[in-house]
């Protein structure tokens, strides 16, 4: 199995604070942190590509392809530099989410990251109209220092984090990077996107962060990218349904005789 960081450009980023918001449940975490990028001129520097994504390519415009990947962000700052990681795909196996977010980390090391923001939905299984955004840390001393933001931590409620939001938050941890995974309470449809939801989660990162952003046009972003999510989804879902087909075949019994 192979997982790469190809760099575009060196960068020697100030104190730095790393966001990432991959797909998920109601791609809470990749709308907020694709929002961040386009609203804040984020340059990037990095692109991830690992064999635990789904062996496909996307087709644009007049048939240009577009390999599944994630990408690395940079924003300059006077205080905290910021870095940010969207991406296409998480990884397809547990393994792959270990080796993908192993080599994120080594790498936010070499950057001297101090401290992680990750962004993703939580799904509740029902529409709300002012949905809650959850808290789950690395180092329990965070808790104080998030709660006057109005993050609600309640580990009954959101009991597991799974996928690279969670993970990544608990391997930093040996990293001796501390974190905070912020969860945006959402329905809980993979394939529906949920801006409500990423704007209620960015609200809480502009003031953790002090960030000055218009908010407004969050709606009109997700319809734009609402297309290739879904699409992206549909195709993932028949490339996983094509690769289950030719398992049973090749579990059919022979016999010699």
């Amino acid at each position: 199995m192979v997982t790469k960081i190809i760099e575009l450009e060196k960068i020697k980023p100030k104190n730095p604070i790393f966001i990432q918001g991959l797909p998920g449940v109601g791609n809470v975490g990749r709308i907020a942190a694709g929002y961040l990028v386009d609203e804040l001129n984020a340059k990037k520097f990095a692109e991830l590509w690992s064999s635990h994504f789904l062996p496909i390519v996307l087709l644009h415009d007049q048939a240009n392809v577009h390999l599944l990947k994630n990408e690395f962000y940079w924003i300059k700052r006077k205080k905290n530099d910021l870095i940010i990681l969207i991406g296409d795909s998480q990884s397809s196996t547990p393994e792959g989410h270990y080796e993908i977010c192993s080599t994120i980390l080594d790498y936010l090391k070499k950057l001297k990251v101090k401290e992680i923001i990750t962004l993703a939905g939580l799904s509740i299984g029902e529409k709300v109209e002012e949905p809650k955004v959850y808290g789950a840390v690395n180092d329990e001393a965070l808790i104080k220092k998030y709660l006057k933001y109005g993050i609600k931590f309640d580990s009954q409620k959101v009991g597991t984090v799974i996928g690279a939001a969670g993970l990544i938050l608990g391997l930093a941890k040996y990293y001796k990077i501390k974190g905070i995974c912020l969860l945006g309470e959402t329905i809980g449809y993979p394939v529906l996107p949920d801006p409500k939801s990423a704007k209620a989660v960015l609200q809480i990162v502009s003031k953790i962060l002090d960030l000055k952003i218009n908010l407004e046009k969050i709606d009109e972003r997700v319809r734009e990218m609402e297309e290739f999510l879904k699409r992206m989804q549909i195709v993932e879902s028949k490339a996983v349904e094509q690769f289950m087909k030719s398992v049973k075949k090749e579990e059919k019994p022979t016999y010699i005789g």
